[in-house]
């Protein structure tokens, strides 16, 4: 984005300071696994392929877009979802911005955009989030670096690290839904109801932190898929390109597939929700039923004591020496009738 001026507009961003150390890193043949300073390199060296930039100052922006040859995305532009925005070709390289997913370990989910511009020679990530996904694969690189030899194949294998780490939070996923489900339909031990709503109260909590997740997932996998996509149709010039569009359609059916598992959880932890709301309405009811039952079975010996409360002067068992004991017999068989048939309809 420029200013109107020819030059780039300086937006707002949640950057670093200007005394934060550099955090451009560089990967490919003979490069450095220290990050770069840009203010003490003139250009990048002739090994490098990958350029990652993590919450980039204006001086690595203005390296990444003089290797580039043109403008890198802000962050304005990046948070952006039309598709037109977030994929395209421009100037001999393919801009692609995706979702994707970080904070798991720290049970903070959440997925923020990140951009790649891939081009014959290099690959530029620009990134304000730190996702396992790349601190894996910068270690591998730093390990192997044949394995950013070429931009494309440094792309497919860092988006690969990225579809196998939803892969994997995925199943971490199915395995807690599992849990979730035993501890629903868990039998019931006599006595417990309340412990037993309480749990389920918290099982109902733990559904909507995983809910969260899976929304997360299903919007990172369906970005992938639209980005892989979108790469296919390109047409880049790549020593190793029909390996690499093996590679590339193998992740498509993969991040097709980890979107069509996150919908499926998505359905089953929809009806352990239903189920969980179900059977805490039911307890809640027998509760209910209890305390109608109670009410039955006291209203009447209420009946009857309220009779024999009254003050009126005729009263026939009034003076009777059997009136208060007959009373009491009136009132204790009033109210075990009405418990015995509750007990025999099945009712308590």
């Amino acid at each position: 984005m420029t200013d109107g001026l020819g030059g780039r507009a300086d937006l707002a961003k949640p950057g670093r300071s200007r005394h934060h150390p550099p955090m451009l890193h560089l990967f490919g043949p003979g490069c450095s696994t220290d990050p770069v300073d840009p203010s003490k390199i003139r250009s990048v060296p002739d090994g490098a392929v990958w350029l990652d930039l993590f919450e980039p100052t204006r001086q690595e922006e203005a390296l990444a877009e003089k290797v580039l040859g043109g403008n890198i995305p802000t962050r304005d532009e990046m948070v952006e979802i039309e598709p037109s925005s977030r994929l395209y070709e421009r100037g001999g390289a393919v801009f692609m911005t995706m979702s994707v997913l970080h904070g798991i370990d720290e049970n903070d989910p959440a997925s923020d955009p990140v951009s790649f511009i891939l081009t014959d020679k290099h690959l530029v990530t620009i990134r304000y989030v730190d996702p396992k996904p790349f601190k894996l694969f910068g270690d591998h690189c730093r390990a192997e670096p044949e394995l950013v030899s070429s931009s494309t194949g440094a792309f497919i294998r860092l988006v690969d690290a990225i579809v196998s780490r939803q892969a994997d939070v995925i199943e971490s996923v199915g395995r807690t839904i599992e849990n979730v489900s035993t501890h629903v339909f868990r039998r019931r031990q006599p006595g417990t109801d309340r412990r037993s709503t309480d749990r389920l109260e918290a099982l109902i909590l733990k559904i909507g932190r995983i809910q969260t997740l899976l929304a997360r997932i299903r919007e990172t996998s369906v970005s992938t898929t639209r980005l892989l996509s979108f790469l296919d149709s390109t047409d880049l010039a790549d020593h190793d390109r029909s390996k690499a569009h093996v590679h590339l359609h193998s992740l498509i059916a993969d991040s097709a597939a980890l979107s069509d598992q996150a919908n499926f959880l998505s359905d089953n932890l929809t009806f352990l929700l239903d189920a969980a709301l179900g059977l805490i309405g039911v307890e809640q009811n027998m509760v209910m039923k209890i305390w109608s039952v109670v009410a039955v079975v006291l209203m009447p010996p209420t009946l009857v004591a309220g009779i024999y409360g009254m003050n009126f002067e005729h009263i026939p068992e009034l003076k009777w020496l059997y009136g208060y004991p007959y009373a009491l017999v009136v009132m204790l068989v009033s109210a075990v009738l009405p418990y015995w048939i509750a007990r025999k309809k099945g009712w308590l």
